[in-house]
């Protein structure tokens, strides 16, 4: 097969660099360097941490309790024992051979067909009309700037090296500020007096375009008051492959539609508010075991190993809606794809992001994801962050000086930096942050307010260096809104809207505030609350930082993605102020042990029983409760389970022989199996609250008194057993290699297409949610805008403009030279070099392939492709109509299945999931006074040449497969009453 149709073969271009050739690619050529297969290499920047006020990091344990130890020989063939012992036998054999022949091992452990093609050289931007006003003020910015200044935009100045956890160096003469770039993806982290917001897991649950937005306008907003740039979000990577993947709630789903659209949803309300977003992490980045150099004991990355069609179909498919939506920056991820480090992946960054994609902004690498210096920026790489080198706090850039030297040596290309400093500063004018009335400058009291180091008013300026300088960092600007315009308060009806109802039996929901719908007596209403997840951790809500702890409440996971909390109202405390004390009467067990068996009265005395349990995880380089990043499994956490089946099988035997209610609640960063439980009788209600931020409680309570019809839906599916979603959708907890390989070999099978593929019943399927009402589609019509000869192509694509010019002259090196009496900071990244003399210049080894011009892609020409991709095709119309008592809104949900017998352009018959998520509406619906005055609403759905297309690896473009597509409207993946043809 041609080297262009796959991503599984390639050159050695993008490979991991091996130590033979990382002085030529990881830095300038004239520059000493040190081994990628370094044992040192990168410490977490936030394994400073502990899980938790007063305990410290714990190695990772698959088992919940540590056995005791045994004594002699025996001890070691405990399972868990055995598993410790051969990872620890595998650290050591990498460590021998790579001591002993480190290059040998390094090139075995590399697949010769299992690499990322060569794509050079960089597109550059500026070719797009949306785009044409920025770059024009860019280009006449940057080409007066010196090298060294271009350098100093390109190259973040190091960790904690300003009040941010990225912050790139300005140029003050020119008026170009140092940019602020802050985590992340549901508020702003380490950032005092900021909302706490739902996560994107309970954002996509509400399958609400309007609140996506306005989430991701109000987040703007609160960056800009506190002066950051850049957001460091939204997340569309990890997509949620794998169900017990750690960073799966920073995203919005398992469905790359709905993904997308809450992504460029954000997006937009981000950047109206003129703030730059980010998405991130391209691409495949689906768990967090083995997501780094070294950070698990190997001495490489993961490699996300995935074809073409699977690449284009579900994991780049949001972030083309992403680039389509205006996003101005992409973060590149730490892992490898075909063995090709991301941020070093000239394929990924320049044949398919920016050319494909039309991408006009500027790719930022994640903390020290970049793994080399020339090559990631030949392969179209724009921005180092955080600046330093292969170690943290190391103040030995991969850029820097040595991008500054590589340019001088002509190594890297003068063109390549111009592009790089070009599409920053582009981003910069495209969000309107040139507008001193919004972004005023640092010496008009511009810049950020707050300090990411310190909670104190008066700080160090670069707690980093050895620099002892302190000035105000923290001025406590509250950024949260107050009163009506509070900020809590959408956080609060979204965190009502992602709140999915999967159970109601017997209508017990919603409850009355003063317990009369389960009262059975004269007296007082007895309801019991059990579980620590409804009440506050005795410590404070962020007490463990970066939430780094399974305790109290659940209501954001862990991680950078994480923020701190102004407040938090929990479940426990929602529920005490909204019953009717006079009526009802509250006990409270803040424990996950009722201890039933001493106490049964605790449960069997009462009227109604509330449950609450949870499963947390987060980000790799935090562990906690015998959990670290990944969950170890998709059950309930803290014996959770175990406490739901003492509940239930208690609650009111005293009074009614055990037929009181018992109510369950939980919290969870992704999929959980209710299958232990979820059947018992006694179980009448179960709410899928998800990661609900600081209005956790009141959200719950506006959804179990009715107050709010819940309106939320599956983002993903509940399967019955853990082995429903494939054989492919665990996470690799222990390296099957020096360098561990993911295959993704289901392809396009993940989540509710494998479960449709293969014709398994979930439990709850994607998509799926109840209300308090109900309501009725009917009246399905398909126009269909498809001319009679339905061409299979997209147009040609378009002709761009064509982007700036510039000087590419290599600049004298006496201008790039430290400046006479420089103070220079220990560990600060600065673009100078020492001595014009240290420049050499010669013929360098560009890495293979560089030198052949690539073809432009057909399917590009516009953000997010091919703009004929983005036509609409057929608009599919139907009525809802709301049968029940209750106003209530309700999602509808398109989905399309494709032509059968369809063949690709190299002969081979392509295979379709059973349906695709194309399209969905969330539609508000009044309940008439009767049934024949019931009020409906037209729903209106349109799809696109895209929503029709599959990727034809042998094209290289999206093809519309001639045939019949059936279209389907419904409610859920599997509840679809309407059936129509295109």
């Amino acid at each position: 097969m041609p080297e262009s149709y796959e991503l599984s073969r390639t050159s050695t271009s993008d490979v991991p660099l091996r130590p033979s050739l990382e002085a030529a690619y990881r830095t300038s050529t004239d520059s000493s360097s040190s081994s990628v297969a370094d044992p040192d290499i990168l410490k977490s920047r936030k394994q400073r941490y502990t899980d938790d006020a007063s305990e410290p990091l714990t190695s990772v344990s698959h088992s919940e309790k540590a056995r005791p130890l045994r004594r002699g020989w025996r001890r070691w063939f405990i399972p868990s024992r055995m598993c410790c012992f051969m990872v620890l036998l595998f650290t050591a054999a990498v460590a021998l051979l790579l001591s002993a022949g480190g290059i040998w091992v390094y090139k075995e452990a590399v697949p010769e067909d299992g690499q990322s093609p060569p794509w050079y050289p960089t597109p550059r931007g500026g070719t797009l009309q949306k785009w044409s006003e920025s770059y024009s003020k860019a280009a006449d910015l940057v080409r007066q700037m010196s090298l060294v200044e271009k350098v100093n935009i390109t190259t973040g100045t190091a960790w904690r090296m300003g009040m941010c956890v990225g912050n790139t160096g300005p140029v003050p003469r020119l008026g170009f500020p140092s940019l602020c770039l802050q985590d992340g993806p549901l508020g702003l982290r380490f950032v005092d007096n900021a909302t706490a917001w739902p996560a994107g897991i309970t954002v996509g649950a509400t399958w609400n375009k309007e609140l996506m937005y306005q989430r991701g306008k109000m987040q703007g907003q609160e960056a800009r008051m506190k002066g950051v740039n850049v957001i460091l979000g939204p997340s569309m990577g990890p997509l949620g492959r794998l169900p017990a993947g750690g960073r799966n709630w920073e995203g919005f789903g398992a469905d790359p539609h709905l993904q997308g659209i809450a992504a460029a949803k954000t997006i937009q309300g981000i950047q109206d508010e003129g703030v730059m977003a980010t998405a991130k992490h391209w691409v495949a980045n689906e768990q967090e075991h083995f997501r780094q150099s070294w950070e698990w004991g190997t001495p490489n990355a993961i490699s996300s190993n995935i074809d073409d069609r699977t690449l284009h179909e579900i994991y780049a498919l949001p972030f083309a809606e992403s680039v389509r939506a205006g996003v101005v920056s992409v973060m590149c991820s730490y892992n490898m794809v075909n063995n090709s480090y991301a941020c070093g992946n000239s394929k990924l960054l320049n044949g398919v992001l920016k050319d494909e994609l039309g991408f006009q902004g500027f790719v930022q690498s994640d903390w020290l994801a970049q793994r080399s210096g020339v090559a990631s920026a030949l392969a179209g790489l724009d921005m180092s962050m955080p600046g330093d080198g292969l170690r943290w706090e190391d103040g030995k850039s991969l850029w820097g000086g040595e991008l500054t030297k590589a340019v001088l040596n002509s190594s890297l290309p003068v063109e390549r930096i111009n592009d790089m400093a070009t599409r920053i500063v582009a981003a910069w004018y495209q969000t309107g942050q040139d507008d001193e009335r919004k972004w005023p400058k640092e010496e008009d009291g511009g810049g950020p307010n707050f300090s990411s180091w310190t909670k104190e008013k008066v700080g160090l300026l670069r707690p980093g260096s050895d620099d002892k300088t302190t000035g105000v960092v923290n001025k406590f600007i509250n950024a949260q809104g107050e009163g009506a315009d509070s900020h809590g308060v959408l956080a609060r009806k979204i965190a009502a809207e992602g709140i999915v109802l999967v159970k109601n039996e017997e209508n017990i929901l919603p409850l009355s505030r003063n317990g009369s719908k389960a009262t059975r007596s004269e007296r007082k209403m007895r309801l019991a609350i059990f579980g620590e997840d409804a009440y506050a951790n005795p410590k404070g809500p962020n007490a463990c930082p970066d939430r780094g702890c399974n305790k109290g409440t659940l209501a954001v996971g862990w991680g950078s993605g994480a923020v701190e909390f102004p407040y938090l109202i929990t479940p426990a405390q929602a529920l005490h102020e909204a019953f009717d004390d006079h009526t009802v009467e509250i006990a409270d067990f803040n424990t996950n042990d009722p201890g039933l068996g001493k106490h049964p009265e605790r449960a069997a005395d009462q009227d109604l029983c509330m449950v609450f349990i949870n499963a947390d995880a987060g980000e790799g380089f935090i562990a906690a409760d015998g959990i670290r990043g990944d969950r170890n499994d998709l059950y309930s956490q803290k014996g959770g389970d175990k406490l739901v089946q003492d509940v239930a099988a208690n609650c009111g035997k005293v009074g009614g022989n055990g037929t009181a209610p018992t109510i369950v609640v939980l919290h969870a960063v992704g999929p959980v199996i209710l299958e232990r439980w979820i059947d018992y009788p006694g179980v009448k209600a179960v709410l899928l609250a998800h990661l609900p931020g600081e209005e956790s409680g009141n959200a719950l309570a506006d959804v179990i008194f009715g107050d709010v019809n819940p309106s939320g839906r599956l983002p993903y599916t509940v399967a019955k057993r853990e082995e429903d979603y494939g054989p492919d959708s665990k996470i690799l907890y222990y390296p099957n290699g020096v360098v561990p390989q993911q295959n993704f070999t289901e392809g396009l099978y993940i989540d509710y297409r494998y479960f449709d593929k293969h014709d398994i019943s979930p439990r709850y399927e994607f998509g799926y949610g109840l209300s308090y009402t109900s309501f009725k589609l009917s009246s399905m019509i398909v126009n269909s805008g498809f001319p009679s000869s339905r061409p299979e192509l997209p147009a040609e694509r378009p002709q761009g403009l064509e982007p700036p010019t510039f000087d590419v002259r290599v600049p004298d090196p006496k201008d790039s030279v430290w400046p006479a009496g420089f103070r220079r900071l220990k560990k600060y990244v600065y673009p100078y070099i020492d001595a014009a003399s240290d420049i050499k210049t010669g013929k360098y080894p560009y890495p293979p392939g560089y030198s052949i011009q690539q073809p432009l892609s057909p399917a590009g020409g516009g953000e997010g492709g091919n703009p004929d991709l983005y036509s609409t095709v057929a608009t599919v119309q139907a009525s809802l109509t709301n049968l029940g008592t209750r106003d209530g809104s309700c999602v509808v949900q398109l989905y399309v299945s494709y032509p059968p017998n369809v063949t690709d352009s190299l002969g081979n018959a392509v295979d379709f999931p059973v349906r695709q998520l194309r399209a969905f509406g969330k539609y508000a619906v009044a309940a008439g006074a009767d049934r024949q005055s019931n009020r409906r609403v037209k729903v209106s759905l349109e799809l696109t040449r895209r929503d029709l297309s599959f990727w034809d690896v042998g094209r290289q473009n999206w093809v519309l497969p001639k045939g019949v597509f059936e279209v389907r409207l419904g409610f859920s993946s599997r509840d679809l009453p309407l059936l129509n043809t295109i």
